[in-house]
């Protein structure tokens, strides 16, 4: 944020909260449920991504997901006033089905924004994600791209021609090339869902949220390999940056003098830190 705080979410408690250059955290809003990706709209609010909640496993210090809760109700995409912290809910269902997961959003010079649905996951069973397209007064949303396995981070590219996605259980992320707001050319076979493979990663490697650096690199966090990945626009050369004390790195965003720091959430552990970026982040478009 300008003020040198970061917004994040705390799935479990079910809050947006703020993080203060000192440490300081104080809740901006109770959403319920499970808020997951968070991004500042052209209008200063915050959108966020409720995933509907999880079932959790409970460690000695530590927390994590695991699948769909016995009180879930669906997912849904939420609008936060950052002064009041009033939550208004704008989505439940997209064209073709409801929302189960919501995960990530990224907007888009336009003012709209992609999102990714994982789904939730079931004892015997999952869902198969997709990616939309919506606006932000609640009067559009459409289907980008389907079906995806366990779809989680997207970004978009320096121009804002290209829309990255990443899968989760995979350890792939597909790049789209953008036609107009809300349309992606779509590849042939083999891409179930349309997209061109950028890169996918060997080991046990699972992707979970992203973003991009100002030369063009899709940074992705990385879960059980902990740390960075970072992939060049070409998805020829691949490199990881290790986080290590948590296997759930989650999330990174760029923020400080030039963007020139990395902000990074350890979800299992609950922690948020930062460490020097070798160049500048992408400045987001709100």
């Amino acid at each position: 944020m300008p003020d040198g705080s970061i917004l994040l979410v705390e799935i479990e408690r079910g809050t947006l909260t703020r993080v203060h250059p000192d440490g300081r955290a104080e809740v901006v809003a109770e959403t319920g449920g499970g808020p997951n990706g968070a991004a500042i709209g052209p209008d200063g609010a915050c959108y966020i991504c409720n995933n509907g909640g999880f079932a959790w496993v409970r460690g000695e210090g530590t927390l994590r997901p695991h699948m769909q809760p016995s009180d879930y109700k669906g997912g849904r995409i939420e609008r936060v006033d950052l002064a009041s912290g009033r939550v208004d809910v704008l989505y439940t269902s997209g064209p073709n089905h409801k929302l189960n997961g919501p995960n990530d959003l990224v907007f888009d010079a336009h003012g709209g924004f992609y999102f990714t649905d994982l789904g939730k996951v079931r004892d015997r069973d999952q869902d198969r994600g997709c990616v939309y397209y919506a606006k932000t007064d609640g009067s559009l949303i459409k289907e980008v791209a389907f079906p995806l396995m366990t779809p989680n981070g997207c970004a978009l590219s320096p121009d804002g021609r290209v829309l990255y996605v990443a899968e989760t259980w995979t350890g792939r992320v597909w790049g789209y090339d953008i036609t107009s707001p809300g349309e992606v050319a779509k590849a042939s076979w083999p891409s179930p869902s349309g997209g061109r493979l950028l890169a996918g990663v060997g080991g046990f490697n699972l992707f979970d949220s992203m973003a991009v650096d100002g030369a063009g690199n899709v940074c992705v966090a990385t879960l059980f390999n902990p740390g960075i990945t970072v992939i060049s626009p070409d998805g020829a050369r691949i490199r990881h940056i290790p986080i290590p004390g948590d296997p759930y790195c989650t999330n990174i965003c760029f923020g400080g003098a030039d963007l020139k720091t990395a902000y990074v959430t350890l979800s299992m552990t609950g922690r948020l830190v930062s460490f020097p970026w070798d160049g500048p982040g992408l400045k987001l478009n709100f």
